[in-house]
């Protein structure tokens, strides 16, 4: 597949990439935000701040407990227990990284997510399965295009529509998709906002044999065989875990864009606590289950994401090409280690920029490399790093009044009765010189610093989904580049 980003690659081969500059003026160094944009509209969902790319196959993104979510009956967990479920998948994530995922006290099958931590993160709503025009219902109308490619495999009754609406969360993370199958009863799976996926109501379903390839390659993933079938288990560091019949089906993203025979796991069990606002996981990450490596032929192993500034605005999904000029990409390339999982997209932080001011910190200290995370919110960086960004931020921000320490975030702020708050520009500066300036709603999480310290400089640090927002993230991974571009959504 020949598609747009490929400059991309030139951009790299050249040892040059699109960099953001700092204004020369002292001025340019800031950006002043009024206190009331720092907060969601808790009433009005205000749509798309930019129009998504045209990309036949995009979708929209939202952030849970907010406007345009559509489970706004869900209460949101407080500061406290989000940033604690933050911890705990930060703490995995490099503890499978530093082991290099060869800690045999693992159990078989453990993806390398808490799920815990997948409330407040980005959803997509796709349809899973397809069903018989006489089955379809007002609900319908958002997808009311009846796919060709839809077609029964035993019959030939015609054309089928998109199946149930199921919401799925975003995760680079994860390579197995799944999502909760009838019969699933509560418990032992977990409630729901959408309607339960079905398999014996889609004309396209089939369960995989167990001496199919696709469940000979679930490796740590497969759980046996029942009547045939081929099962699966996922399960969580937190102890949580799903398991059911590794499946195919129909995968509608939007009325032009489909996937046939998406393989995924069909759940019959939940243990744990799961996020009543999902219906599963969509997998992002680089094993050979994920959506990613699975329409590599279509869409060439390429997907990006846009994570909207707060609940109160959307973002999106696309998988393939956004087919935006690669001039507007800071472009660097994803670390390859034959050791470390290949789960995950890993990337170089080379410096950071605050205030016009790069920070005095060696290169050995980013040595080890950070992990680009869609569900992590704080970006974790090594402590000789943290260090320096804290005392630039604490000297820029000198005319606020600091406020107690909020969990993992030890640099917070009083600014009641402040109507604007000057903030200090901060950019990222990958390898390659891709430089990556952060939106005031990437440098505050509740009005504290939105970055924490790893326990020491050797730890890999993450990029999390707070300093993403915003920006589109590409993740070429066939390419092997990661690229952003700024005030994207």
């Amino acid at each position: 597949m020949v598609f747009v980003l490929a400059p991309l690659l030139l951009l790299l081969l050249s040892g040059s990439s699109p960099v953001v500059r700092a204004a020369d003026h002292g001025d340019g160094y800031y950006t002043t935000v009024a206190t009331s944009s720092l907060k969601p509209n808790a009433i009005v969902c205000l749509g798309h701040r930019v129009t998504p790319p045209a990309n036949r196959s995009w979708v929209p993104v939202d952030l849970a407990h907010g406007p345009c979510s559509s489970s706004l009956d869900a209460a949101a967990p407080s500061v406290t227990e989000l940033l604690h479920r933050d911890q705990l998948r930060a703490d995995d994530v490099q503890k499978r990284l530093s082991n290099n995922g060869t800690d045999n006290n693992e159990a078989p099958g453990q993806a390398p997510t808490s799920e815990s931590d997948a409330y407040g993160k980005a959803k997509i709503k796709v349809r899973y399965g397809s069903r018989k025009p006489s089955m379809s219902t007002q609900a319908d109308s958002e997808l009311s295009v009846v796919h060709p490619a839809a077609t029964t495999g035993s019959g030939g009754a015609g054309a089928l529509l998109p199946g149930v609406v199921q919401t799925v969360v975003l995760d680079t993370a994860s390579d197995v998709a799944w999502v909760q199958c009838v019969p699933c009863p509560i418990p032992p799976c977990h409630p729901q906002q959408d309607s339960f996926y079905d398999p014996t109501n889609s004309g396209s379903y089939a369960a995989f044999p167990c001496n199919s390839p696709a469940c000979t390659q679930l490796g740590p993933y497969a759980n046996g065989c029942v009547n045939g079938q081929c099962q699966y288990r996922v399960t969580y560091p937190d102890g949580s875990s799903t398991s059911g019949t590794y499946s195919s089906d129909l995968l509608t993203l939007n009325p032009t864009s489909s996937v046939n025979n998406f393989q995924f796991g069909c759940s019959h069990a939940d243990q744990g606590s799961f996020d009543p606002q999902a219906a599963g996981i969509m997998a992002l990450g680089g094993g050979p289950e994920s959506l990613a490596s699975q329409t590599s032929s279509t869409y060439g192993k390429v997907f990006s994401y846009c994570l909207p500034p707060s609940p109160s605005y959307l973002g999106f999904f696309i998988l393939g090409d956004a087919r935006v000029a690669s001039s507007r990409y800071a472009v660097t390339p994803l670390l390859r280690d034959p050791r470390a999982p290949a789960t995950f997209y890993r990337v170089l932080l080379r410096a950071i920029v605050v205030a016009g001011k790069k920070l005095d910190v060696p290169a050995t200290a980013f040595a080890a490399g950070a992990v680009m995370d869609s569900r992590t919110a704080i970006t974790r960086l090594p402590p000789t790093a943290y260090r320096a960004l804290r005392a630039a931020f604490m000297s820029s921000m000198r005319m606020y009044r600091t406020a107690p320490p909020k969990g993992i975030l030890d640099t917070c702020y009083d600014f009641t009765g402040v109507r604007s708050v000057r903030l200090p520009k901060i950019t990222l500066v990958f390898d390659r010189d891709a430089a990556v300036q952060l939106d005031p709603s990437g440098v505050l999480y509740n009005d504290c610093l939105a970055f924490a310290a790893n326990k020491n400089d050797a730890m890999p640090g993450i990029i999390g989904n707070v300093q993403q927002q915003t920006i589109e993230v590409v993740y070429d991974v066939a390419g092997g580049a990661v690229a952003f571009r700024r005030n994207a959504c």
